[in-house]
C-alpha cells in the first residue's frame, strides 16, 4: 500500500510560483509511475504531468514551459514546480502513483489507471 501526502498549495497572484510536494511511503517514487492531476470546481480531473520510472515525462500542453517535475529519491518525495501561474491553474492538485508501465502520454489522460492518490492540496491563483 502506498500513502501519498501533498503539501505546498496556497494562494498566489498571477505570474507567481508555487512548489508542491508529494511525500510517499510504502514504496519508492523511483519504482512507481508518478503523476500530478488537478480538478477545478465543476470540471473533470485532468492530468498535469506524468513521470515514468526512467524519468521520461509528459506534461499537459497547458502547463508546458511553466511547470517542472522532480524527484528526491532520498526523501521519497515528488515535487511540482509551478511558475508563471495563471488564474486557470486554480484547482485542487492531487499526487498519484501507479504500478502501470504504460506510456506516460497514455496515462496522462487516464487517471483511473492510478492506484494510489493523495488527499490533494489547493492552489488558487488570482488575477
Amino acid at each position: 500500500q502506498v500513502q501519498l501526502v501533498e503539501s505546498g498549495g496556497g494562494s498566489v497572484q498571477a505570474g507567481g510560483s508555487l512548489r508542491l510536494s508529494c511525500a510517499a511511503s510504502g514504496n519508492s517514487v523511483s519504482e512507481l509511475t508518478m503523476g500530478w492531476f488537478r480538478q477545478a470546481p465543476g470540471k473533470e480531473r485532468e492530468g498535469v504531468v506524468v513521470v515514468a520510472t526512467d524519468d521520461y515525462t509528459e506534461f499537459a500542453d497547458s502547463v508546458k514551459g511553466r511547470f517542472a517535475i522532480s524527484k528526491d529519491n532520498a526523501k521519497n518525495t515528488l515535487f511540482l514546480q509551478m511558475n508563471s501561474l495563471k488564474p486557470e491553474d486554480t484547482a485542487m492538485y492531487y499526487c498519484a502513483a501507479s504500478s502501470s508501465r504504460l506510456a506516460v502520454g497514455f496515462l496522462l489522460t487516464r487517471s483511473y489507471l492510478f492506484n494510489f492518490w493523495g488527499q490533494g492540496t489547493q492552489v488558487t491563483v488570482s488575477s
